[in-house]
């Protein structure tokens, strides 16, 4: 078994509407979540989920994420945009020198850095 502690995890507090509390999830497994009154007892009961997680993956024989992998994850997702907003990223895109995937992955992620600040 592998130390599941090593495994990467983000907590978050559930709102009112949520029923409250925090919430952990892991970020090399998309299907394993738990919740806690407290930071602590969230974390506790992700830990024991992310064990049942991995033992069923290694009973059925299928393969386990390795910390920091990222799981399930490929990189790759599709976005529909409406046409006057593709046409207007297409044209910063150009207007900067980079590919319309790079610049919606940098204002992807500068939009997340200032969230997390």
């Amino acid at each position: 078994m592998k130390d599941i502690t090593a495994y990467p995890f983000e907590t978050r507090a559930l709102t009112v509407e949520e029923g409250g509390g925090y919430l952990v999830t892991f970020l090399d497994f998309n299907e394993c979540i738990a919740d806690g009154e407290t930071i602590e007892e969230a974390i506790a009961e992700g830990f024991k989920a992310l064990a049942a997680v991995i033992a069923t993956l290694e009973e059925r024989g299928l393969p386990v994420p390795e910390p920091g992998s990222f799981g399930a994850y490929s990189g790759k997702f599709v976005q529909r945009l409406p046409k006057s907003v593709h046409a207007r990223l297409q044209a910063r895109a150009r207007q900067e020198g980079v590919s319309i995937n790079t610049l919606a992955a940098t204002y992807i992620a500068e939009g997340l850095a200032r969230k997390a600040a």
